[in-house]
């Protein structure tokens, strides 16, 4: 699918007469492929790569145009269960057009940062720098989640909590190979802003760029920050759920100690012998003293394990 834009008056907005300055291509058929190939002269590498997510990230020139893989994160689901995903896309701009092949979740045109946009070479810098804010919000999402999730494994014993914590450490590991590889592909830009085949950059707009590297910097600091931190406090939360399940252990031990002589002397008080024993008692006398006798075996026995317990801890 293949939707056409153009600027007017510093605005993205939707071509109506027939205009294709600026492309957005989503999940092109071969038809629209091999239109794109011939008549833009699109190497089919590297439109196959803005459709791979697993494509590392990087500029070439070309003859007509340039060609930037870029990273952004892909739009979170309920169904990817906490794990955060990479996606690319793929940015042809030329001296009279931009063509953007992008996955189908990711949202272009829609807000303030397309208004006010000189040219095309501000378009394609500002879908740079959706791209960075993408990841920032991201990062800023993660870190409420781990908040959250922090709080249940203190009081939990089962496992899902600490598999998501697993998942979201494995999302930072991608969010910082992605934003490190992003950070080669701004700095040959800076290399090559004043290149003929893009029409070149103004001062503001390579002050922009500047910007742009300075914003992905920090995004990616704070990214290796929450995978660091993540890496370093997993095996703190393991233990977490792992002396949960020994204090709930713990205590059914201690039920089953307590209840161990009990159900000695209940075996006992249940046999014949018993009778015998309490003869000429009426059995309603018996049976209540043998009950409170019990209770009192219970108790003690209760107390003892817990004056050994803090007698060991020296409490």
């Amino acid at each position: 699918m293949i939707k056409c834009y153009k600027l007017e008056q510093g605005h993205v907005v939707e071509a109506t007469d027939g205009s294709d300055q600026i492309m957005h291509v989503v999940q092109p058929d071969d038809a629209e492929k091999a239109m794109l190939i011939g008549k833009f002269q699109i190497d089919e590498h590297n439109l196959n790569s803005s459709l791979d997510p697993d494509e590392m990230p990087r500029m070439e020139l070309e003859e007509t145009h340039i060609v930037v893989i870029f990273k952004h994160p892909k739009s979170y689901s309920a169904k990817d269960n906490l794990l955060f995903r990479i996606d690319s896309v793929g940015i042809f701009l030329y001296s009279d057009r931009i063509i953007i092949v992008s996955p189908p979740d990711m949202t272009l045109f829609g807000g303030r940062a397309f208004h006010k946009v000189q040219n095309l070479q501000m378009v394609f810098l500002r879908i740079l720098s959706l791209c960075i804010n993408h990841f920032l919000s991201h990062l800023q999402v993660i870190n409420q989640i781990s908040n959250e999730l922090e709080t249940k494994i203190v009081k939990s014993m089962e496992n899902k909590s600490l598999l998501q914590m697993f998942a979201i450490e494995k999302s930072l590991v991608y969010y910082v190979n992605a934003i490190s590889s992003n950070v080669r592909v701004i700095e040959r830009l800076k290399a090559n802003a004043k290149n003929n085949q893009t029409g070149g950059l103004t001062a503001e707009m390579l002050e922009y760029v500047d910007d742009l590297s300075i914003e992905n910097a920090q995004c990616l600091d704070q990214a290796q920050v929450y995978s660091n931190v993540f890496t370093g406090l997993m095996d703190a939360r393991a233990s977490f759920v792992s002396n949960n399940l020994n204090i709930h252990m713990k205590r059914l031990t201690v039920f089953s100690v307590v209840f161990m002589p009990l159900n000695i002397l209940a075996g006992i008080g249940g046999m014949s012998e018993f009778s015998m024993m309490t003869h000429g008692v009426w059995w309603v006398y018996s049976y209540i003293g043998f009950t409170v006798f019990l209770c009192i075996v219970g108790i003690f026995t209760f107390y003892l394990l817990k004056y050994l317990e803090n007698k060991e801890f020296g409490g």
